[in-house]
């Protein structure tokens, strides 16, 4: 079966100009800094960010891990939204391995934390409490609907860390679809955070990969971290010439997942039944929910839209969210709106 696949942009396959470059790839040896490869994608996603530094980690987990462990020792406190990435799906990986305290605030519906409340949230020099070391921002945010941080809001976010003797950390997985969305530069919307790592693998199609970016000296404490957590890579750099062919041909393209994400909703909000989020798509995700009235699940409905060949995330008991990337065209807005309405229509 073909499916349409909307579960996530992770589900993106490596396009052909990827595969001849994986397999004509130069490499050598990454932890003696030997492979040319990822030298070279680290030097050009750091250009991309307006870092000094950049460093090529499996993940965006491992990204957003080695970057608190490397600005907060055990007993230090971070400071993130409550929906975030970070806290809710990254198996507690700050406290389980570098002790850290995870202080939560709680997101707003576009994906920022209120100012005010970032402020009174950073301890004050007290004995009793852990110590604040660290602002994490999420940019697009994940569980809001895939909304885009301004240039403005980061900036006075920073400004606000950094007054207070806090570093910025961005977990921008997608932050080239909120540069997109925002029509900025992705350089100035990063510019405001000490660090940023960012996803090869979603929207821009690479087969594995994430790149942390920030001063040398956080970048090498960051490698060290890495190492330890066994992310020291030797000849990587099959990997990392596909994540350089997604940095020169895949970024533009993701206008194209936003416009078939507006035609997705377009074409749901049309359906009785299905009550889309106000806003969306805010870029490429679409979230919706059962409307009261609907006797299933939305794991039923996800069942049966699977058998017609239409996977859908399920969020929870009766929302789901639906994520165009590379792989999904027109006509597969097409099959999964058609899909929906037999779905809910033999409801």
């Amino acid at each position: 079966m073909d499916w349409v696949d909307l579960r996530s942009d992770t589900v993106t396959l490596p396009t052909p100009e990827m595969r001849v470059a994986m397999a004509e790839a130069e490499v050598g040896d990454d932890v003696y800094g030997e492979d040319p490869s990822i030298n070279r994608l680290e030097e050009i996603s750091a250009a991309r960010m307006g870092k000094e530094a950049g460093l090529f980690v499996p993940s965006g987990t491992m990204g957003n891990l080695s970057a608190i462990l490397a600005y907060c020792g055990r007993g230090d406190e971070f400071i993130l939204g409550d929906l975030s990435h970070t806290f809710i799906f990254e198996a507690g990986g700050a406290a389980a391995l570098g002790g850290v305290h995870p202080h939560t605030l709680e997101n707003q519906t576009n994906g920022s934390l209120i100012l005010e409340e970032i402020e009174d949230g950073i301890r004050p020099d007290d004995i009793h409490q852990p110590i604040s070391r660290l602002l994490v921002l999420e940019n697009t945010h994940n569980r809001c609907g895939g909304t885009a941080l301004s240039v403005e809001y980061t900036r006075s976010a920073g400004d606000l860390a950094h007054q207070h003797g806090l570093k910025l950390h961005l977990d921008g997985a997608r932050i080239f679809n909120a540069a997109i969305f925002l029509g900025v530069e992705v350089k100035e919307l990063v510019d405001p955070a000490d660090s940023v790592t960012f996803c090869l693998s979603k929207g821009l199609s690479a087969p594995v990969g994430s790149v942390l970016c920030g001063s040398d000296d956080f970048i090498r404490q960051a490698r060290r971290i890495r190492k330890q957590l066994g992310g020291g890579m030797r000849q990587a750099g099959i990997l990392a010439a596909a994540g350089i062919v997604a940095l020169e041909t895949m970024i533009d393209r993701l206008a194209e997942d936003h416009a078939r994400a507006k035609l997705l909703a377009q074409g749901l909000s049309q359906i009785p039944g299905l009550v889309l989020d106000p806003g969306t798509p805010h870029t490429n995700m679409v979230f919706l929910s059962l409307g009261e009235e609907v006797p299933l699940s939305g794991t039923e409905v996800a069942n049966k839209l699977k058998a017609q060949g239409v996977r859908v995330g399920v969020v929870s008991k009766n929302r789901f969210r639906l994520v165009t990337h590379h792989g999904i065209e027109d006509g597969d807005i097409e099959v999964a709106i058609g899909a929906f309405q037999e779905v809910m229509g033999g409801v």
